[in-house]
């Protein structure tokens, strides 16, 4: 149950803040941080939750019973911009992407303690 959005507009530092709120909620506990989180990076992360649920749907699994096990934000590609300065020189500007991968996995039932 895995869902992986590539060249995200956004550098992954930023996206990583995001990442690591949800890291190991449930799928219904992460998707509500994720509506109140005031981060650009938290549409793009819930609608990639959502999607890997759908995933797991397929494959015979409630999402409610879900859990974000790994989210990794890696480094994509940089655009290289260059802005114009004085006497004639000019200064690198980077546009960072970001990788975004996500797996799911289901939430393991506790387990009974016996004292034989």
């Amino acid at each position: 149950m895995k869902a992986i959005l590539k060249n995200y507009r956004q550098s992954p530092r930023k996206v990583r803040l995001v990442a690591d709120v949800v890291r190991g909620k449930t799928v219904p506990v992460a998707l509500a941080q994720l509506d109140f989180l005031d981060k650009r990076a938290a549409g793009p992360i819930a609608k990639l939750i959502t999607s890997a649920a759908a995933n797991a749907k397929n494959d015979g699994y409630q999402p409610a019973d879900l859990r974000v096990q790994a989210i990794q934000v890696d480094k994509g590609i940089v655009f290289k911009r260059f802005m114009p300065r004085a006497r004639g020189s000019a200064s690198r500007i980077n546009k960072r992407n970001s990788h975004v991968r996500v797996q799911l996995s289901p939430v393991a039932a506790p387990r009974a303690i016996s004292n034989d």
